[in-house]
């Protein structure tokens, strides 16, 4: 099974994904987490993503579908990925697409998480007092979610139109959220 969790940062995706991970034996591929590391190495490319995320830029497609596409393999070996944080526009939908498709496999299912704006802003405030994490400096956030809603946020006609979109209500409980995505995972699979 190939997973997409769909949502704005702060919006719950890496929550779920670590919950999925540890129940289904899914791979976690994810893109922050990919680029975090990729900074934290102080590699050539680790700088470039550095200054990108601080402005509250997105990192370009070449550089995250280069990203994916080396993790694909561990993907397989176990019980499916969970993509978190990407595709982010049609384009990265279309790579990953003709990526898995070159392998034989496919999405299976794009699960949306639904959130409100306002209390995402209330969210990052409070994660950047705890972890002073530069991407969530509440400024950085407010660029990354306008972007998410003008560049990403059209994705969802491309994954509704494949029948493959379910949304749920992220702004639930942790437990509420898991357990709409749990009914998502069945109804797919039967």
């Amino acid at each position: 099974m190939n997973l997409i969790l769909f949502g704005p940062p702060a919006a719950g995706k890496g929550t779920q994904a670590k919950r999925l991970v540890d129940g289904r034996g899914m791979v976690q591929l994810s893109t922050g987490d990919m680029l975090r590391a990729a900074i934290a190495s102080k590699s050539e490319l680790g700088q470039k993503v550095e200054g990108i995320l601080q402005r509250g830029e997105l990192v370009s497609d070449e550089i995250v579908v280069a990203l994916i596409e080396e993790r694909l393999p561990e993907t397989e070996a176990a019980a499916g990925a969970i993509f978190d944080g990407f595709p982010r526009t049609v384009a990265q939908a279309q790579a990953l697409d003709a990526m898995l498709a070159g392998r034989g496999k496919q999405i299976d299912l794009v699960i949306r998480l639904k959130v409100d704006d306002a209390e995402l802003m209330k969210r990052i405030a409070g994660r950047f007092a705890e972890s002073g994490r530069p991407d969530d400096n509440p400024e950085s956030f407010k660029v990354r979610l306008d972007a998410y809603n003008s560049q990403t946020a059209p994705l969802l006609p491309y994954y509704r139109d494949q029948g493959k979109l379910v949304e749920v209500d992220g702004m639930a409980s942790v437990e509420e959220v898991a357990a709409q995505i749990d009914k998502a995972l069945g109804a797919a699979v039967s």
